[in-house]
Formats: C-alpha cells, sequence, structure tokens
C-alpha cells in the first residue's frame, strides 16, 4: 500500500475556459435581448405592424440561443469535477457552441424563406416606425456585441511555430447571434430608408436575403470548427509532425503510436508510444513535449527496442 498522499500525483482534467466575466456578461445580454424583445412585440401589435413583430419574435430566438451559452457555462463549471466525465466538462462550451450554430442556421433559413414569401407578396410599411425600432435595434445590438466581443481569437504560439486555437467557441457562438442581429437591423435600415425615399419596397426582402446568406457562411463557419472538436478532429497535421520531431530528434527515438486529441476548445490529450535502444522514464519525454501549451495531458509508453537500430515504422 502507497503510505504517501495520492492526490498529488494525479491528472488535472479541467480543460475548460472558465470565463466569469464572459458568463456575466451573457446573462446581461440575454435581460436586453428580452426587454428588446417585448418591446418590438408591444410596438408591432400598437402600431398594427407586422414587421416590428416579427422581428421581435426574431429576436426571440437569439435570447434562446444565448440561453443555450449560459447553461453551458453554468453546466460545466457545476460538474468540472464530476470523475463521470474522463476528460473534464471541457467540451460543454463546444457543444454549446454547435447547438447555437444550428439555430443560427435555422434564423438564416427563417429569414431566406420570410424574404421570398415578401416578393411574392409585399406588404405596407410603416417605415417612420420600422426605422425608428431597427435604429434603436442596432444600437442595442452593437452594445451587446461590445460586451460580448470577449478573447474569441486565434493564438499562435511563437518559440516552436505552433498554432493554437484559443476559442471561447460558446462565447463566440453568443457573439455572432448578436452580430447576426445588429446585421438584421442595419440591412433593414438601409431598405427602409430606400423603401421610404425612393419606393424601392423590395428591398427589403433583397436585403432579408442578403443577411440570410451572410449568417448562413457564419454558422458554416462555427459548425465546422466546433464539430472537429466534438469528433475528436481538427488537430493541426504540422502540430503532429513537430512532436514527432522532438521526440525523435533524441537519441534513436522512434515514435510507433500517437494520437492527439481535443478535450476543450484549447486543450489536447495525447497518446504517445515511443521505441528506442536506450529508455527513460515516461517523465524524461513528457519533459520533451513541454513546449507544446496546448498538450495538456500527456501518457506516455516506452518500449525496449532488440535487434537492429529502429526504424520508422512502415
Amino acid at each position: 500500500m502507497h503510505s504517501h498522499n495520492l492526490e498529488s500525483l494525479k491528472h488535472k482534467h479541467h480543460f475548460n475556459r472558465e470565463s466569469k466575466e464572459a458568463e456575466k456578461n451573457t446573462h446581461l445580454v440575454i435581460w436586453i435581448t428580452v426587454v428588446m424583445m417585448v418591446g418590438e412585440i408591444i410596438a408591432g401589435i400598437t402600431f398594427g405592424s407586422m414587421a416590428l413583430l416579427a422581428d421581435g419574435w426574431h429576436m426571440g430566438t437569439h435570447a434562446a440561443a444565448l440561453g443555450i451559452t449560459a447553461f453551458a457555462y453554468f453546466y460545466a463549471r457545476k460538474h468540472a469535477n464530476n470523475p463521470r466525465y474522463s476528460f473534464g466538462t471541457g467540451k460543454v462550451g463546444v457543444l454549446g457552441g454547435f447547438a447555437s450554430a444550428v439555430s443560427l442556421a435555422v434564423v438564416a433559413l427563417l429569414m431566406g424563406v420570410g424574404s421570398a414569401e415578401r416578393f411574392l407578396n409585399p406588404i405596407d410599411i410603416q417605415f417612420n416606425h420600422a426605422i425608428g425600432v431597427a435604429i434603436l435595434g442596432l444600437l442595442v445590438n452593437l452594445f451587446c456585441a461590445y460586451l460580448l466581443k470577449g478573447d474569441h481569437h486565434h493564438h499562435h504560439g511563437h518559440g516552436h511555430h505552433e498554432h493554437d486555437h484559443h476559442h471561447d467557441h460558446n462565447l463566440k457562438a453568443a457573439y455572432l447571434h448578436v452580430v447576426a442581429d445588429a446585421l438584421t437591423s442595419l440591412l433593414a435600415i438601409v431598405a427602409l430608408i430606400c423603401g421610404k425615399s425612393m419606393g424601392w419596397v423590395w428591398m427589403d426582402p433583397a436585403m432579408g436575403l442578403v443577411g440570410a446568406i451572410v449568417i448562413s457562411k457564419w454558422s458554416y463557419n462555427l459548425l465546422k470548427e466546433t464539430s472537429q472538436i466534438l469528433l475528436d478532429s481538427g488537430v493541426a497535421p504540422e502540430t503532429l509532425s513537430q512532436i514527432r520531431e522532438t521526440v525523435e530528434g533524441e537519441a534513436d527515438n522512434r515514435i510507433v503510436d500517437l494520437h492527439v486529441w481535443p478535450v476543450g476548445s484549447n486543450s489536447y490529450a495525447g497518446i504517445v508510444s515511443v521505441v528506442t535502444h536506450f529508455p527513460k522514464p515516461p517523465e524524461h519525454y513528457k519533459k520533451l513535449l513541454d513546449k507544446f501549451n496546448s498538450l495538456s495531458h500527456i501518457t506516455v509508453e516506452v518500449l525496449q527496442c532488440e535487434g537492429e537500430p529502429c526504424m520508422h515504422p512502415v
């Protein structure tokens, strides 16, 4: 029996990006969105404007998507130490981002269908009221985008040409929903001004189609990013090559098995099987890989090479 405390030897599995500020701002944006939604619905009923009423319910879909973001933050934090999750809750935020990207695609589809219907069945637009509310919506969404702009950015390590994707996909999804609303408001303002001043009523559905196409592109890119992580893919080939070169650059080491997969937005786990004539403790090979900051959990297997000098596996 081991008499000493084993806790210090256990691996840590906190691979989720906790950000109290991002979570707090998400809750604030949800409340702002809900208030704006209720205001637009009331204005639509009061002024008899279907455009305002539709935009109000449209904001409701974004409020629901932002709710997914908030829930993902809460769930990841609550279950961070739950042993049922083998590698922690690092992918919860990624899953939240994926779900929000799906809802963003649905919003784009509904916008496209609604715009096409407007081409076939034009309706009377109360330009003054609609322009006023659209401007207010744009200002509100720009403020919300500022709150959520966060740190979903690409970080490029300089020391060893390692490219880590330091994204909070959960926050990025919320940000894109707010930006999509801002884009919708901006395009609506352009269309409404053209319709009021030049009688170009067709500009309203046309701008709706433009917005649907742009939002679809954002949704596709986010779906692609998050699905790769959820499917344990997306590790750059150059990163794998750099890991192999680092280990094989010492003595006669050869890597016979290498698995690297994401366990969060910015964290990776790895299994490395090394064969060599001069085996050293696994900690030695882990030390060689310290330069790869995104490798948060590494398991090393060391095999004794028998006979002739070890060659690369075919």
